[in-house]
Formats: structure tokens, C-alpha cells, sequence
């Protein structure tokens, strides 16, 4: 099997292996095939998907009503000019609005778009809406957050693999530790537009924060006018037993941006969903995007949202995901320093004389089960959310087997 991949100059990638070597060592498994949790290689191995690409797939693979949907609107238009409207982008931004709790929407294509979008929203809103000086707005974020990797995101990264020989890197950024609610304070001062947040931190190693953390910058932001910016693309939609995550906490923040899992693992698209004081600041031409709110992605996601409104996958990432919690702790075993459970979304973080946590994604994947470690220490749990208990047993059978 070939991939033929443009790179810089006369470079070119032929082989997938030289793909891999390319773009984050990821596990050496070509997946030709997915359905519901299971993926299966060119060579027909089967494999359980406990990863879920990073919550872009959370109702699972190849869902039949998502895949209807789209080859539906196929039929129809996939992609109209910015110059004229389409059928779907409507209905989506109405609905998608209701199932927040919001009044606008601005869909884009991904979710590092969507954070682009809500920092040029921030800004703009400080200066036409605060009075904060032109040029002077600043928006905090936390350490190790991950938000993306363009130019602008990761200017506030902490994380070396992203930062490294990409400067200069764009001003108007203050990085505070997560989950500290007096560094917020402390850092907030007239020019704050914004606080920038993952509610549970995915690429950190589902990193969770303290209980009320998420209330307490709720009322902070509120008290001195700065906007609370949930980054809801990881942990949004279904993924920790509610529709969001900030649901845990019972705050609402004053924009979502939603991605990953919004596209239900057949297109991309993103949005920023918010009320129409904060998003109502753009104007025509001051923002925009050539494929965003196009016709395929819309319908999708439109679905996705119907999906959602039944809770179906919200309850069963809620009841599996406490099951899954509960034999995980139950596991004998002094490699572990601990676990990190919300929903269907598990960090293991081994102890360091345990060894990296990429030698026990490397066990399991030749089990037949596929995971991820991030930050050298910590494998990640995300199965789609439509997975059984028997096939929860089954991975769990693999995860003893491993870390026991």
C-alpha cells in the first residue's frame, strides 16, 4: 500500500512507514476497514478502537444513519460559494444553538479553526464591546493545554514538541497552571478578554480539575467581564456522560468550541457556538472560511446533533464508563500511580519505573486492541461511545493481562 504525500522541495513520501515516521510515531497498524468500535488492517486483522481518534468518532465507526446522511446529500450539493447560502447551514445553526443553550453559530472546518475563531471573537468583542485599548487584549490559558497547532495556538503551548523552532510566536497571551482558580484571578486585569480553557485537559493525559473548578471560574469571569471559552472539541458531545462537559459543573460558558466528534467520524467541521452579543461583533467579510457551513459537513452534523438530543450514547458513556472505572481500580498492580476517569475517557498513568506508557499501547495493539500514550507516562482510554459491556470485558480481559 502506497500514500504519495507532497512535502517541501523535491521530497515526497511513498510508503505508508514513511508516512509514520513523519507525523507522531503512531502505532504500526494500517487500518483499511472500521465498523462500530472494531478496525481491521490490509491484512484483515481485527482490532477494538479503544482511542476513537481522539473523540472525533465518538458514536462509532461508520455509523449507518451518519453514513446515510452523507451519501444522501451527496445527491444533493456538497459545497456552495460564500457569495450564497445552502439548505443545511440553517437548520444546523439553529439547532446546534438550541442543543447549547445558545443563540449563534459560526461553523468552521476544524477545531483548531474553531479556536482561532473564538480568540478573533474574544478580541473583538474586549475592544468593541469592553472599551479594552486597541491592541491591548489579552486572553489567558493554562499549561499544558492543547488547543491546536497553528501559528497562533501554539504561542501559548507549553508543550516543547509544539513550540520548538516555529517562532516568533504572537503576543496577547498570559499562561497561569490549570485548575488554580487564584492564578486566574490574579492574572486577570483590565485588558482580559478571555479565558481559554479545556474543561478536562485530553492531550494533558485527561488531566481533571478540582471539584467546583469550573464553577468557580464561571463566577469569576462573569464578576469582571471576561469571556469564559470552553474548549469543548476533545471533551464535548457525549464523551464524559453528558453532552458537555461543563454540564458536570452546571455552568454554561459564554462560548463552545466544538469540533472532533461534531463531524461524526465521516466530515470535518467545527463551529464556535455563542450568545449574539459575543459573535454578533463579526460583519460581513471580517470573517469567513471557504468550506466552512458547507452542505455535506451541515447535514452530517445535523444528525449528529439529533443523535445527541436522545442522550443515548451520553447515558451509556456515563454507565460504562463507571463500570470500566470501577475493574480498573479493582486490577491488582503496583505500576500504576493513577487513574483518571470521566465517561468513557480514561487516563492510566504508570509509574515511572513502570516504564514509558507506550510499551503497554504496544502490548495490547499485538492483543488486538488500540490505544495511545501521550506525555511518555499516560495511556489514553476513548472507545467509541455506542461500545457494549461484552466488548468493554473484552478489552478489559487484554488491560490485566498488560498492566497486572
Amino acid at each position: 500500500m502506497t500514500a504519495i504525500m507532497p512535502m517541501t522541495g523535491a521530497q515526497h513520501i511513498e510508503t505508508v512507514d514513511q508516512y509514520a515516521a513523519h507525523n507522531y510515531h503512531p502505532l504500526p497498524v494500517v487500518v483499511s476497514k472500521a465498523e462500530g468500535v472494531w478496525v481491521q488492517d490490509a491484512d484483515g486483522k481485527r482490532y477494538m478502537d479503544m482511542l476513537a481518534a481522539y473523540s472525533a468518532v465518538n458514536f462509532g465507526h461508520c455509523h449507518a444513519d451518519l453514513v446515510a446522511v452523507a451519501k444522501e446529500q451527496l445527491d444533493h450539493v456538497t459545497l456552495t460559494s460564500r457569495a450564497f447560502q445552502n439548505d443545511q447551514i440553517g437548520p444546523l445553526c439553529k439547532e446546534l444553538a438550541e442543543l447549547c443553550g445558545m443563540e449563534m453559530v459560526l461553523p468552521m472546518n476544524t477545531g483548531a479553526e474553531g479556536v482561532e475563531t473564538a480568540i478573533k471573537t474574544a478580541r473583538r468583542w474586549g475592544y468593541q464591546k469592553k472599551g479594552v485599548a486597541p491592541d491591548k487584549a489579552k486572553v489567558i490559558c493554562c499549561t499544558e493545554n492543547f488547543h491546536g497547532r497553528t501559528t497562533t495556538i501554539i504561542s501559548f503551548s507549553t508543550d516543547p514538541d509544539c513550540r520548538t523552532d516555529f517562532g516568533p510566536f504572537t503576543p496577547g497571551f498570559e499562561i497561569i497552571p490549570y485548575g488554580d482558580i487564584d492564578a486566574l484571578r490574579a492574572a486577570i486585569d483590565d485588558n482580559t478578554v478571555g479565558f481559554l480553557v479545556e474543561p478536562i485537559q485530553g492531550e494533558a493525559g485527561i488531566i481533571i480539575p478540582p471539584d467546583g473548578y469550573l464553577r468557580q471560574v464561571r463566577e469569576l469571569c462573569s464578576e469582571q467581564n471576561v469571556l469564559f471559552i470552553a474548549d469543548e472539541i476533545q471533551s464535548g458531545l457525549g464523551r464524559t456522560g453528558k453532552t458537555f462537559t461543563c454540564d458536570w459543573e452546571n455552568v454554561k460558558p459564554d462560548m463552545y468550541i466544538l469540533g472532533k466528534a461534531l463531524g461524526g467520524g465521516i466530515v470535518p467541521i467545527s463551529a464556535v457556538v455563542s450568545t449574539r452579543e459575543i459573535l454578533g461583533v463579526f460583519t460581513p467579510g471580517s470573517h469567513g472560511s471557504t468550506f466552512g457551513g458547507n452542505p455535506l459537513a451541515c447535514a452530517v452534523a445535523r444528525k449528529v446533533v439529533e443523535i445527541l438530543s436522545t442522550n443515548e450514547y451520553q447515558n451509556n458513556a456515563l454507565e460504562l464508563g463507571k463500570y470500566l472505572e470501577n475493574e480498573l481500580r479493582a486490577i491488582p498492580t503496583e505500576k500504576i500511580k493513577e487513574y483518571r476517569c470521566r465517561g468513557l475517557w480514561v487516563g492510566v498513568e504508570f509509574k515511572p519505573e513502570a516504564g514509558v506508557a507506550r510499551k503497554y499501547c504496544e502490548a495490547l495493539m499485538n492483543d488486538g486492541m488500540l490505544c495511545k500514550d501521550t506525555h511518555a507516562q499516560t495511556m489514553r482510554l476513548a472507545p467509541p461511545l455506542c461500545i457494549t459491556k461484552d466488548e468493554l470485558d473484552w478489552a478489559l480481559e487484554r488491560i490485566r493481562k498488560v498492566i497486572a
